[in-house]
């Protein structure tokens, strides 16, 4: 007999607080939709207090998503609730989510409450929560460095009001896996009414233990849903890693004896969806989706696997969808080849018209390049998507002269609310003389903190995928751009974090 572990799914929300991480309405709801592709079973779309963009994207996702419970973050007080509640009212299924602070350090500096006050709050919050919703996660936040006789007294009593799950998060990072597998089992073990709610593991992976404690709480405390990320991400070292749970699980069913409703087979695109998206490369010796995860270089191991795959690979590529990379389109597909093709990537576009637009540009590549993999297809999307909106800043064109012994020298045409304009600099090479091109006529006085170049895939003709990364008045943006060209896919990426520095959303920070 199996048991099933609920796979909560927070790249949305948890994931988004990443610096530079965060995402728009419709790049949200893309990747919500290959979430319930994956079969996830609850989808954390967001935080809706924390501004009106928070709140469409969840609204939007609830009112599209039909496979997959959708969760949005409050705070423990009845406005935030009561926002949430209105954000998921067009939800099939909809789940809010409470936190409150319950460490001693939590309650006494960032609080500045009392344990009774926080008491209150927390049956308070749920009491009103329950009338609003039939599912209610109540998470207590850095709840692995709280006093477990106060957490019992909390727990007890949300559970009482309605609380259907009760989440202990390891909010920074702290825990070792068997200590907190035993912390879990032992609330479970004196809490008289545990049984009447499911229990949850959130783990930071600050240590680089976020997925052994989770499963340690799964294994070992009893723990029933597990909150996880695509490829880990999340701020500061991460969040566990949604693939990296899942194919445990289903590795070791031996061992957990625990089934869970992912289709894997859709793992590696929703992977490559959240990396493009995000701009946080995959680094190649990631666990299932990174680049060499079923690559083998010893030529030991490579004859062993032509033997017998399982001498040294105890899962599947195919299984996690890197059968897929193999299927390559080029310039005689058609237009339906080139629709299938996004459908079983995960992509849905809102019009014939979105995807005419994205067929034009996938010609135009398809004469630079002669094969286009699906990492291709998701960088034009992305690039047709910021196109399409009337950001501050577009791309036009550059030319840029570089040579041995001289210094290089770039002039960039772009946008600025419509009316084309041009930088000229010069550079110690002809990604920085681009840059300060277009710099010299914005003066955005941003500093560059991360420039980060990607092959998209694996020849000299690939696309070239950059990350540039800006700070300017305490904002952290990423800026993405693609292109066979790395100076050009760099002045794209400069011009798409320009554009988000210009963004006014603001944005709350909860962790969970």
């Amino acid at each position: 007999m199996t048991d099933k572990l609920i796979i909560f799914d927070t790249t949305l929300r948890d994931g988004e607080q990443s610096p530079g991480a965060s995402m728009t309405k419709d790049e949200k709801l893309r990747i919500a939709r290959l979430l319930e592709r994956l079969k996830v079973d609850v989808i954390e779309a967001g935080f809706a207090a924390s501004s009106n963009g928070d709140f469409e994207c969840i609204r939007s996702i609830a009112g599209a998503v039909k496979d997959s419970t959708i969760c949005s973050l409050s705070r423990a007080n009845d406005r935030d609730i009561a926002r949430s509640a209105e954000a998921l009212a067009d939800a099939n299924s909809a789940r809010i989510h409470v936190f409150l602070a319950t460490s001693p350090l939590h309650m006494e500096k960032k609080l500045r409450m009392t344990p009774d006050q926080v008491f209150d709050q927390a049956v308070s919050s749920i009491r009103f929560a329950r009338n609003l919703c039939g599912d209610i996660e109540f998470s207590a936040e850095d709840g692995y460095r709280s006093d477990p006789d106060f957490l019992c007294r909390v727990f007890e009593a949300v559970i009482k009001e309605g609380a259907t799950t009760i989440n202990v998060p390891d909010t920074v990072g702290y825990a070792i896996p068997e200590l907190y597998g035993e912390f879990i089992k032992n609330l479970r073990e004196r809490i008289p009414n545990s049984d009447k709610a499911i229990w949850s593991v959130h783990c930071h992976n600050d240590l680089g233990m976020a997925v052994a404690n989770s499963l340690a709480g799964v294994k070992i405390g009893g723990a029933r849903q597990v909150e996880c990320t695509i490829n880990g991400l999340g701020e500061r070292a991460g969040n566990c890693s949604l693939e990296e749970v899942v194919m445990a699980i289903k590795t070791r069913k031996d061992y957990f004896g625990l089934d869970v409703n992912i289709d894997t087979q859709h793992i590696v695109a929703a992977s490559r969806m959240v990396s493009q998206t995000t701009g946080f490369v995959v680094q190649p010796n990631k666990a299932v989706v990174g680049a060499n995860a079923f690559a083998h270089a010893s030529g030991i191991h490579q004859d062993g696997v032509l033997k017998a795959r399982d001498t040294y690979e105890i899962m599947r590529a195919e299984d996690v969808g890197w059968a897929a990379n193999k299927i390559v389109l080029g310039k005689l597909s058609g237009r339906n080849a080139f629709k299938q093709r996004l459908q079983e990537l995960g992509v849905e576009m809102e019009s014939e018209g979105e995807i005419n637009a994205a067929f034009t540009r996938f010609k135009e590549l398809a004469d630079r390049k002669s094969d286009i993999f699906d990492e291709d297809i998701l960088a034009l999307v992305s690039d047709e998507h910021a196109s399409s909106h009337k950001d501050s800043y577009g791309f036009v064109s550059l030319s840029q002269h570089s040579e041995t012994g001289e210094r290089p020298h770039a002039k960039v045409v772009f946008t600025v609310e419509g009316k084309e304009v041009q930088g000229e600099a010069d550079g110690n090479g002809p990604v920085d003389a681009s840059l300060k091109a277009i710099e010299s006529h914005v003066k955005s006085g941003a500093e560059m903190v991360l420039y980060s170049v990607n092959a998209i895939s694996g020849s000299t003709e690939s696309q070239g995928e950059v990350t540039v990364r800006l700070q300017s008045s305490g904002r952290v943006v990423n800026g993405v751009g693609a292109d066979p060209d790395i100076v050009v896919a760099s002045a794209k990426a400069y011009l798409s974090a320009l554009n988000k520095l210009q963004s006014k959303s603001e944005r709350v920070a909860a962790q969970g």
